[in-house]
């Protein structure tokens, strides 16, 4: 299991280029969510992938992702902590989705989620867009899975010593094509007073 522990307000993840460690790499930046809170809010991030292997007898396994090939379904998770004595509302996170893969559906967590296409633009998921038929009327038809680049959680609250978690899973298309993303636009949050209730 790939794991890293920031203890910083503010914090991004550096993608090495060196050719012998590619596959590991292609893991680790899977797992690089942007984030930033605000000032003086004592914020932790822990960030995990996983490979998810069913067994024969259908049930699901998390296991440490050391190996990744084109059909590997990953489960990365990134973990915020509050060591604040104050509640942080407004918490936005946001988890890219390399190129090389496609986001596996209904996999993220929690349900209520936004997604985009260039990092920008952000709607609820599914996403959708118009296309124009044959005889010239305008239908909407759903965005491919494998165009989705970015997740967001917007508006998030997480009490005073308790801990907020995104997750989602994709499927890997290509090394080839497996890069780190593009950075994502910095999250925000705010302190708020103790008595703000915790995420769920």
């Amino acid at each position: 299991m790939l794991r890293f522990r920031v203890f910083a307000v503010r914090w991004a993840v550096q993608w090495p280029v060196m050719a012998a460690l590619a596959l590991l790499l292609f893991l680790t930046s899977l797992v690089s969510p942007a984030f930033a809170a605000a000032d003086k809010a004592a914020l932790t991030s822990e960030l995990q992938v996983h490979n998810v292997v069913k067994g024969a007898d259908g049930v699901e396994a998390l296991l440490p992702a050391q190996r990744v090939k084109p059909g590997d379904v990953l489960q990365y998770t990134a973990v915020y902590k509050n060591a604040d004595s104050r509640a942080i509302s407004q918490l936005v996170a946001t988890m890219p989705i390399p190129a090389g893969t496609e986001l596996i559906a209904a996999s993220a967590l929690p349900r209520e989620v936004q997604a985009s296409l260039d990092g920008k633009a952000y709607a609820a998921a599914p996403l959708m867009r118009k296309l124009r038929r044959a005889d010239g009327q305008m239908v909407d038809v759903a965005v491919p899975l494998n165009e989705y680049r970015f997740l967001r959680w917007p508006d998030r609250q997480v009490a005073a010593g308790a801990s907020f978690s995104t997750s989602a899973r994709v499927r890997v298309l290509s090394l080839v094509e497996l890069t780190a993303p593009t950075t994502a636009p910095a999250a925000t949050s705010t302190p708020t007073p103790t008595s703000a209730p915790a995420a769920r």
